[in-house]
């Protein structure tokens, strides 16, 4: 039986999403447990799950502007810290939060741990290609800065994660870069090619660019966190500033525009699902001891269900554990 922390007061839609998420996992998979830690009173309000499901009472919680790393020293009662204190001791197996995204990173660094031999673990999420296959990316903001080292490391996480979650053989990793010639780049993506070519456990393909992700050129891209996160955000962004767009020229156009939209409702509608996240679960952030993923912020229901079967997943092929070994050898 896989045991499942859920930090029930993270994010902006809790405790109602988180719960509502849990209720339907429950349902649908015998093979877990679900620990909710919050209000508890807050909880029952929203939880029909009878079984396989207990409560971890507290009132504190950190918040979306709490500063990460005091948060978690001060708030020791908070949601999310008893949550990684459980995940620590081995009485949970792994945790998710939709709340503070720092204070999360600070409680799986602080808390949970590192993988010994893992510099810099790194933020992890599987983002949507046009062929509904996706690809896996990270960093995506663990950090402002990393070494050639770092995302060699990144490269053969990311390589793990997509073989043993995703059920990818010889997954395809990419190095995010402003050029595909192997030349290209500053000194951290020309030093990161060169080790990530010279290792044969990796099925390298080269140098990738921003601007083919979504048409699926590698099942796994690297990149230091900065650029990472500015890439996700950048295609959030523009996601959302297309289907908004969309929905204007419908809303003031004249009756052939509502007309043309009609014909087309299920190619806008695989349009939105191809552009939607919630489906793939959240941000692990790999290269700790345990699974500790980050579920998006504004996250309903059906996005928490996808993270905790992503979190399943991930316990039942011991993704976790096959990194170890692995990067133990590379030590």
């Amino acid at each position: 039986m896989k045991k499942i922390a859920v930090d029930a007061m993270g994010g902006d839609n809790a405790p109602q999403a988180l719960v509502e998420g849990v209720n339907q996992a429950i349902r649908d998979f015998d093979d877990i447990e679900i620990v909710l830690y919050g209000d508890e009173t807050k909880i029952k309000d929203y939880l029909t799950a009878t079984e396989r499901v207990s409560i971890v009472h507290t009132e504190e919680k950190i918040d979306s502007d709490d500063e990460p790393a005091r948060a978690i020293r001060r708030k020791k009662q908070a949601s999310m810290v008893l949550a990684a204190k459980d995940v620590k001791a081995g009485d949970v197996d792994a945790m998710l939060s939709a709340g503070n995204t720092g204070a999360l990173l600070a409680a799986g660094f602080f808390i949970v741990g590192r993988i010994k031999g893992v510099e810099r673990p790194g933020l992890m999420s599987t983002l949507p290609t046009v062929d509904g296959r996706g690809y896996d990316m990270l960093d995506l903001g663990a950090n402002a800065e990393n070494t050639p080292e770092h995302l060699h490391q990144y490269a053969l996480m990311g390589s793990y994660y997509a073989e043993n979650v995703r059920g990818i053989q010889k997954p395809r990793v990419g190095l995010l870069n402003n050029g595909t010639e192997a030349s290209k780049g500053d000194p951290l993506r020309k030093e990161t090619y060169q080790l990530l070519s010279e290792d044969e456990s990796i099925h390298f393909v080269g140098n990738v660019e921003a601007r083919d992700l979504m048409d699926g050129v590698a099942d796994v891209v690297v990149a230091d966190g900065f650029t990472g996160n500015a890439v996700l955000k950048t295609m959030e962004g523009t996601a959302f500033g297309i289907l908004k767009q969309l929905k204007q020229a419908i809303a003031t156009g004249n009756w052939k525009a509502k007309l043309g939209a009609f014909l087309l409702k299920d190619r806008l509608k695989s349009l939105k699902q191809t552009l939607d996240f919630s489906d793939v679960g959240g941000a692990v952030l790999f290269g700790l001891q345990a699974p500790v993923v980050k579920t998006h912020g504004s996250s309903d229901a059906k996005a928490v269900y996808s993270t905790i079967r992503q979190v399943r997943t991930m316990l039942e092929t011991d993704v976790i554990g096959k990194s170890v070994k692995e990067l133990s050898k590379k030590d």
